[in-house]
């Protein structure tokens, strides 16, 4: 259980982190990623050390492709979703995120929905809707940040089940090649600023990076510690994260940033994990 607590911690960190950072004039999102993915990857690479003997012959170089570019896509639109959304919404819609990868898994490869996964979809998304909710005389009222960052996760958690199913390969050494091409991607992005918009960039950016960095790793790291904890009941690991996030991150926006929530938005987080109390049961009835 402490794996799990600790990768709910990092999770939340993260967006708390930004949250911090983007107050400073010296913010820049796109050098604090690059670092971050630095950090990553070096952390990947001395904690679970790579096979790269078979790597060139039976890579899936195409979904290495698309992972690495979207991952830092979405680390942006995270961003943006945080500055005009705050961590509660963004928390929550990343996390509502899970209902994509089911809905592919019904609609593409025709798997048979049980009458509680219908239920737990019914509630989600009326949940999404109210969780991004916010009154429209804000002039900071943003949902398409918060819905790309569920649709962004949602296609990552597809390749990621894919990824895994490449039993020829650990899956720490196919996320190794990922953090390389989304470092890759977005060291291109900050050289751009740099030498063709002549953007003068802070230093600090790369010490708010190293944080980041480590927390996100701590994230994936703590996250497959619990899965081998658990290894008989996944669906404690899937559910327990999904709902200490939500939980955690609202209770952080609230308290300590002091963001607005409405009746509409409590009503949305509590339908949300509802929706992911069905869900788990229905997986461990499956």
């Amino acid at each position: 259980m402490l794996f799990l607590i600790l990768s709910i911690v990092c999770s939340v960190t993260v967006g708390v982190l930004f949250k911090w950072f983007r107050n400073h004039a010296a913010f820049n999102s796109k050098a604090i990623i690059a670092t971050n993915y630095a950090i990553a990857l070096l952390l990947c690479y001395f904690c679970f050390p790579p096979q790269f003997d078979t790597l060139l012959e039976q890579a899936p170089w195409p979904l290495y492709l698309a992972l690495g570019l979207l991952l830092p896509s979405v680390f942006l639109l995270l961003s943006q979703s945080i500055r005009y959304m705050g961590i509660v919404k963004t928390d929550a819609a990343q996390r509502l995120s899970l209902f994509i990868p089911l809905l592919a898994s019904w609609l593409l490869f025709g798997e048979q929905f049980s009458t509680l996964k219908v239920l737990a979809f019914g509630l989600g998304f009326p949940a999404l809707l109210l969780i991004l909710s916010k009154p429209t005389a804000n002039s900071n009222s943003n949902w398409g940040y918060p819905a790309m960052v569920l649709l962004g996760f949602g296609v990552i958690d597809i390749l990621f089940k894919q990824i895994a199913l490449q039993t020829q390969l650990p899956f720490t050494t196919s996320l190794l090649v990922i953090f390389a091409l989304a470092l890759v991607i977005m060291s291109g992005v900050v050289g751009y600023e740099i030498f063709i918009q002549r953007q003068k960039i802070s230093g600090i950016n790369a010490l708010w990076g190293v944080a980041v960095g480590v927390f996100n790793f701590g994230n994936i790291y703590f996250y497959l510690k619990a899965h081998q904890a658990f290894s008989e009941n996944p669906s404690t690991v899937f559910a327990g994260m999904n709902m200490g996030v939500i939980v955690l991150g609202s209770l952080i926006g609230v308290l300590i940033f002091k963001e607005k929530l409405s009746q509409k938005n409590y009503l949305g987080i509590f339908l949300a994990l509802l929706a992911i109390v069905l869900l788990t049961y229905a997986q461990l009835n499956t």
